[in-house]
């Protein structure tokens, strides 16, 4: 039946539900497709970056503070290093924390603060 006329149409029913039927798995396979890319998109960001030669770092949460993350890293070079924490934020912007200059053999520690209207912390790296 055509909606806007109130009339049947003679011997074409077939092929609207052909033309429907086709229409109906296009949009599947779209939405398929769609949901393929936003699962892999994750994916291909999370693995964290290598510590900078030279240093050995622990990365983690505060214990009570899931927005503060930190870099505690030792020297075990022969030459200077300044090393940072960079935290991705989720919904808020990522942040870097303060620059720690070690001579060789020592330890220290950066830290930074994601904001609070985000997702918290989905990554700690720690850059040169």
């Amino acid at each position: 039946m055509n909606l806007f006329t109130g009339t049947r149409s003679k011997g074409s029913t077939a092929k609207g539900k052909r033309s429907r039927s086709a229409l109906l798995a296009l949009a599947a396979a779209s939405t398929t497709a769609a949901l393929a890319i936003t699962v892999a998109a994750p994916t291909a960001t999370a693995a964290p970056g290598a510590i900078p030669p030279g240093l050995s770092c622990d990365t983690g949460k505060h214990a009570i503070d899931d927005y503060t993350g930190f870099a505690l890293c030792r020297n075990n070079g022969s030459q200077t290093q300044t090393f940072w924490v960079h935290l991705v934020c989720g919904w808020s912007p990522d942040v870097d924390g303060n620059h720690v200059t070690l001579r060789p053999g020592e330890s220290g520690q950066s830290t930074a603060h994601c904001a609070g209207l985000g997702t918290g912390i989905g990554e700690i790296h720690v850059r040169p």
